[in-house]
């Protein structure tokens, strides 16, 4: 391993791309040719992410309802509170709106006001019959409109909390999508295409503006914001390092030269996604921007030193030579070990996370392959850069910046350190202020109007986020007894006295409805019928269900009548009452339905959100902890010392604990998007403290073990090159902070900010440390010979090397 990284293997390396550039070139083309012809295979999720294992009991419940009532996310909810709508213009046009919804393929079911149809006894055949609630033919008399009005709140509990609020006189109506459509592109291109144009339609010719939403409709439109920030997070990440990159360096040349190397990057990236299958997913869509982001600080690295070299003795085809053997290992380590941030992820038991992991972990290790080889052929091919180029390294204001590191760590160490605790204490009590959000709608754009409608069914209808409950009594028929009906009922009673539950629906309500028809419509009689009630009563509901094509109960039944459906939406404000909720419900149903004799499930998106939610912390937590053993593997392994290992993590893990501390003082919950910092900052970070102590390794042996002269002597050389890095990473995550999604939006600020303090406690701290510790850690025979000669090489080694090549 010592030759294989060794200085002659990088000079072997050099040699190879300087003396074939054409050919390589040639190559990194037809690559990107043949990542281009996988864009097609490009394709935007379908389906909400599932952050459980398929096997996770989680999971399993939610397919075992699923196989027994279907998709449950197939509901669109349209509503209104204007008055207006029982005035004949704007009650023809809503009845238009819902035929036109009704007659369109995707849609299997429409429930409104003006379709209603009411359930009515017909005593000559001993049956219950639908009726329309609306004669289409008086919608034009307003005096007809007002009582109809005044029977549709008073006459119907059956529709309370689901087609209207009475005490707001709010309306609504439900627009059930066809099942197999729902996690299909037909569903996108139905609400784009058709619902939502009808829907505007209906607003100019009225001039009221519905409120929509429901999971489908959610779903489109939050996957389309999402598709389009894909291009605005790229465009604003090239603009942003770009202007940054020519800011410090002053060139058009390594600017143009940068930007090449990321948007070929950015290329390969589509192309990895398409090769693979992977579909882009709220992570994956990040994937682009994060290689321009990453892909940037070598391409400085790399441009740095060049201009450090050519500085030195003016020879440019020494210099490009130099780039390479000099800092080739040094670089690919530190890649590695930004790959290794990411690559954690796929050892979590989750596909989301290691699709992530995988597509990352390759663009990382692509886009140092392409700074490795474009940027010294690049430089080759053009003229060497002149004194406005090589400016930057004597800049006033970095060597002012310089000077103030410097002499902070040579003559303030212990306020330093005593610094470092403040921040440790404060780090530590903030993280006793985070609280978990398992909330589906709390990274969503909130400045769009389908948020804005997503709130305003949480006020008047409690949720649009479905809860299901599903009954096995384990026996045929048994749900539709009535001992389980009255139970159920209690059980509806409990949900009702919840204020995050909506009103629920089951067959008991169903039930309620017979009995109510029953008795003329009267709706005191809406209740579950007694034992001699069910006598009369039973003949009428078979002869219903006889002379029906349609059984109007499958909704709520199994189709042996053993299990049972109750449906209710929560409120999904923040999602840390979901566990409260369900163990609410849970009390209750325990008492209620008693295992062995019965199962009872709590499922549905909501609930698999937050669960999923938590499954991903625990996740995070352990790949977290892999990446800090597997970096402190990779220093002992560099060093042979575990002294060491301890000053390279600290610096690292400062940082993280400060941001941990910010986010539970700011009152930012841990959820998926936040949860991604962790691992995405300590990668990019541990990159700094391995370049700082590679080139301290390095000036050690050039000033014969002085350590105060090697840790100075490492800002003149790596120092800038690390706050550059620093800085362009800082502005690079900062464009997520764009994004209308508050998740993104988080991701991006808070990473920022772990960045700049890892960038402060790796100049700082670091070198702190190692002064402090510097009698044990030079003196340390296996410090001084490490097993992996991964630093850059002194001249000395490389003009005896050329020397002995000609």
């Amino acid at each position: 391993m010592k030759k294989m990284l060794g200085i002659g293997f990088w000079e072997f390396i050099a040699r190879v791309i300087l003396r074939n550039r054409v050919v390589l070139l040639l190559g990194v083309v037809a690559i990107t040719v043949l990542f281009a012809l996988q864009w097609k295979n490009v394709r935007f999720t379908k389906t909400e992410a599932n952050l459980i294992p398929a096997d996770d009991k989680v999971n399993v419940d939610y397919d075992k309802f699923l196989k027994n009532f279907g998709e449950e996310g197939n509901l669109i909810v349209i509503a209104t509170k204007d008055h207006k709508l029982f005035t004949p213009k704007v009650f023809k046009a809503w009845s238009e709106m819902m035929e036109k919804f009704k007659s369109d393929k995707e849609v299997t079911l429409v429930i409104s006001v003006d379709n209603l149809q009411k359930l009515v006894k017909n005593d000559s055949l001993k049956t219950f019959q639908l009726k329309p609630f609306v004669n289409p033919s008086k919608i034009n008399n307003q005096k007809y409109l007002t009582s109809l009005k005044t029977d549709f709140f008073t006459n119907f509990p059956f529709y309370e909390g689901l087609l209207f609020n009475k005490n707001t006189q709010a309306v609504r109506s439900a627009i059930y999508i066809d099942k197999k459509i729902v996690n299909t592109t037909a569903r996108k291109e139905y609400i784009l295409n058709k619902f939502i144009p009808e829907v505007n339609k209906f607003y100019e010719e009225t001039g009221i503006k519905p409120h929509v939403s429901g999971m489908p409709y959610i779903r489109t439109l939050n996957a389309k914001t999402i598709i389009d920030e894909i291009g605005l997070f790229i465009g604003a990440a090239l603009l942003i390092t770009s202007l940054i990159f020519f800011f410090f360096f002053r060139s058009f040349r390594a600017t143009m030269v940068s930007m090449i190397v990321v948007i070929i990057g950015v290329m390969w990236s589509f192309g990895i996604m398409g090769a693979m299958g992977y579909e882009i997913t709220v992570l994956t869509a990040l994937v682009p921007t994060l290689v321009i982001v990453i892909g940037i600080p070598n391409c400085i690295f790399f441009i740095n030193k060049y201009h450090q070299e050519y500085h030195k003795h003016s020879n440019k085809a020494k210099s490009l030579q130099r780039v390479i053997t000099k800092t080739g290992t040094a670089t690919l380590m530190t890649n590695i070990t930004t790959a290794v941030g990411f690559a954690t992820f796929i050892v979590t038991n989750n596909i989301l996370l290691k699709e992530f992991g995988v597509v990352t972990t390759l663009n990382i290790l692509a886009i140092y392959l392409l700074s490795l080889l474009i940027i010294p052929i690049f430089f080759s091919y053009i003229p060497p850069p002149n004194s406005r180029h090589l400016g930057h390294l004597e800049r006033d204001s970095l060597t002012t910046f310089f000077k103030w590191i410097i002499n902070t760590v040579k003559y303030n160490r212990f306020g330093v350190y005593v610094t470092s605790v403040i921040f440790l204490v404060f780090g530590i009590i903030g993280i006793y202020e985070i609280k978990m959000s398992g909330s589906i709608i709390e990274d969503m754009p909130k400045k769009t109007e389908f948020f804005d409608d997503i709130r305003f069914f949480e006020k008047e209808f409690s949720g649009v986020m479905p809860l299901e409950i599903m009954i096995d009594t384990k026996k045929k028929n048994g749900a539709m007894k009535l001992t389980n009906l009255k139970r159920m009922e209690e059980l509806e009673e409990t949900i009702n006295e919840i204020p995050e539950l909506s009103k629920p629906l089951s067959i008991v309500n169903v039930a309620k409805s017979f009995t109510q028809a029953y008795y003329n419509g009267n709706p005191e009689f809406y209740a579950i019928p007694s034992s001699q009630e069910e006598t009369f009563l039973l003949p009428y509901i078979k002869n219903t269900f006889k002379n029906s094509k349609d059984n109007q109960l499958k909704s709520y039944l199994s189709n042996d009548g053993s299990i049972a459906r109750m449906t209710t939406f929560i409120k999904d404000e923040n999602g840390d009452k979901m566990e409260d909720v369900e163990a609410q419900l849970r009390r209750k149903i325990n008492k209620l339905f008693p295992e062995p004799k019965y199962e009872v499930i709590i499922t549905g998106k909501a609930s698999v959100f937050q669960k999923g939610t938590k499954y991903l912390l625990d996740n995070l937590l352990s790949s977290l902890l892999f990446a800090f053993l597997l970096t402190g593997g990779l220093v002992a392994i560099m060093f042979r010392s575990f002294k060491m290992v301890l000053v390279a993590i600290i610096p690292n893990l400062l940082p993280l604990i400060m941001t941990a501390g910010i986010m539970g003082f700011l009152g930012i919950p841990l959820k998926p998007s936040t949860l991604l910092v962790f691992g995405i900052a300590f990668g990019l970070s541990v990159d700094d403290t391995l370049r700082f102590l590679a080139q301290y390794r390095l000036e050690l042996a050039r000033n014969d073990w002085k350590i105060k002269k090697s840790v100075f002597a490492t800002f003149n050389d790596a120092g800038i090159s690390m706050f550059y890095t620093s800085i362009v990473l800082f502005f690079g995550f900062s464009v997520f902070m764009l994004s209308s999604f508050g998740g993104t939006v988080a991701l991006g600020g808070l990473v920022s900010i772990t960045l700049c303090f890892g960038m402060l406690a790796n100049l700082v701290l670091l070198p702190a440390l190692v002064l402090t510790l510097n009698k044990t850690l030079a003196n340390e025979q296996e410090f001084l010979e490490p097993t992996i000669d991964i630093l850059e090489h002194s001249d000395e080694e490389l003009d005896k090397l050329e020397k002995k090549n000609k």
